[in-house]
């Protein structure tokens, strides 16, 4: 059977792992604490994403990452963690030899009737994996949500 991975990217971004169209894992985008500028910020770490993988990453696997864009009203600092944490995300699948694809919003929400808001993405996620309900109950678990959608979508396409 083959692995899927759906990846929300972002330091409140996820990962999932669909085994044919079962969720077989979900966790949230590993993340330590890093002097940036004397104050201490939220970074993903490669190593540990890499890690939780492992398990995972072996032939057939295939990676679909959100493509993200800069967003209107964010800063600069922001904007440019947030596009590090994407390239992270990817160049950790490309290193462990997982072809690597990228979805932007606009289609795999289109694709899965997905209206606006994050409850949206929450409530379709525990309603296609019932038994994992509780990995999407609080709000901040939106990124497991999207992430575990991405996959899905990816699996119907």
């Amino acid at each position: 059977m083959i692995y899927t991975i759906g990846i929300d990217p972002g330091v409140s971004g996820a990962v999932a792992i669909l085994e044919g169209k079962e969720l077989v894992m979900v966790f949230d985008m590993p993340v330590v604490e890093v002097m940036v500028n004397k104050k201490l910020k939220r970074r993903i770490s490669p190593e540990m994403l890499a890690d939780e993988l492992q398990l995972y990453v072996r032939e057939p696997v295939v990676a679909w990452i959100e493509r993200v864009n800069a967003m209107p009203g964010q800063g600069v600092t922001s904007m440019f963690a947030f596009g590090e944490a994407y390239g992270l995300a990817r160049g950790v699948m490309v290193g462990m030899g997982v072809q690597c694809n990228m979805v932007t919003p606009a289609t795999w929400k289109k694709a899965l009737r997905l209206p606006e808001g994050k409850d949206a993405s929450r409530a379709l996620a525990a309603q296609l994996w019932p038994k994992h309900a509780g990995h999407f109950k609080r709000a901040k678990d939106d990124g497991r949500a999207e992430a575990a959608l991405i996959a899905h979508w990816a699996t119907l396409s």
